[in-house]
């Protein structure tokens, strides 16, 4: 949990303008792209984080905690279950 509602804002707004550091720029990049395209993904996608310090381990876990998030929502909207309050809808 961030403890900054500024950067939690910025980075809500556009996490590349938010100020963020390039490992972390790096790992929401890769994040999105999975989100979003995941059939595009290809091996290079994940150079970008090993360049920065990533560890293979590392790119598996933020895989994982990607495709879970991905998993978890489509469930809950194809059972048509609600948002929760604090989400903010599109």
């Amino acid at each position: 949990m961030l403890r900054d509602d500024d950067l939690t804002r910025r980075i809500e707004d556009d996490f590349e303008s938010a100020g963020l550091s390039d490992k972390r720029l790096a790992m929401l990049r890769y994040a999105v792209k999975l989100t979003n395209d995941p059939g595009s993904m290809v091996e290079s996608d994940i150079e970008p984080m090993r360049r920065l310090g990533f560890s293979d381990t590392d790119i598996l876990h933020i895989a994982d905690v990607t495709g879970y998030y991905a998993y978890a929502n489509r469930i809950a909207a194809g059972l048509g279950i609600p948002l929760e309050d604090w989400i903010p809808e599109d």
